[in-house]
């Protein structure tokens, strides 16, 4: 029995350091060293209300907006997880139709892969620098914005994730139709 006790102690001391103690230790160190990061980079308003996260796609369906990846989990960020569908599986053959359908897309003004296929989480919240210059003449043909203003806006906002390793760049879906929103309201004198 005594050997049963110590052996309950050791695994609960374990536990603790183990699981509390250095939980405790990375949420810490993660305070100091990247608290936007480690609170979830969260995006708010001027009265301090969250509009969304920059690591989480969200859904954009109007128009008037750069519409993000497909999503395998419908941008719910509790439940991040790939569709599992293999490449040769109706559907992804019947998400990647309705993507062309969606942007309209032909063979003379093919759709960038990324804009008709999800990532591996569901969630990315960056499209490529071509995915977001496909979309420019459909936003400005709804907003009445200039295309080169558009283009200026998405040149503007893509960086490499690489660093100058990578010469493919993104942007984050999310901030781009913030500034969006904030062109056009500049535009309008408000």
């Amino acid at each position: 029995m005594q050997l049963f006790l110590s052996s309950i102690r050791i695994a609960a001391a374990t536990m603790v350091i183990c699981v509390a103690g250095y939980t405790a230790a990375v949420w810490a160190v993660a305070q100091v060293v990247t608290p936007d990061t480690a609170n979830g980079s969260l995006i708010t308003d001027r009265d301090g209300k969250v509009i969304g996260s920059r690591q989480v796609a969200q859904a954009f369906t109007q128009p008037g907006y750069f519409w993000p990846r497909p999503s395998a989990v419908d941008y719910d960020g509790a439940g991040a997880g790939g569709s599992n569908w293999s490449p040769t599986s109706a559907g992804v053959a019947n998400r990647g139709k309705e993507m062309v359908e969606r942007y309209g897309a032909t063979t003379r003004n093919p759709l960038p892969a990324d804009l008709a296929a999800a990532s591996g989480a569901g969630l990315d919240p960056h499209i490529s620098e071509g995915g977001a210059l496909y979309q420019i003449p459909r936003i400005a043909k709804v907003r009445g914005l200039e295309l080169a203003r558009l283009d200026e806006l998405v040149r503007g906002a893509a960086f490499s994730p690489g660093g100058i390793l990578t010469q493919d760049r993104i942007v984050n879906v999310l901030e781009l139709n913030l500034a969006l929103d904030a062109l056009q309201k500049a535009r309008q004198g408000g």
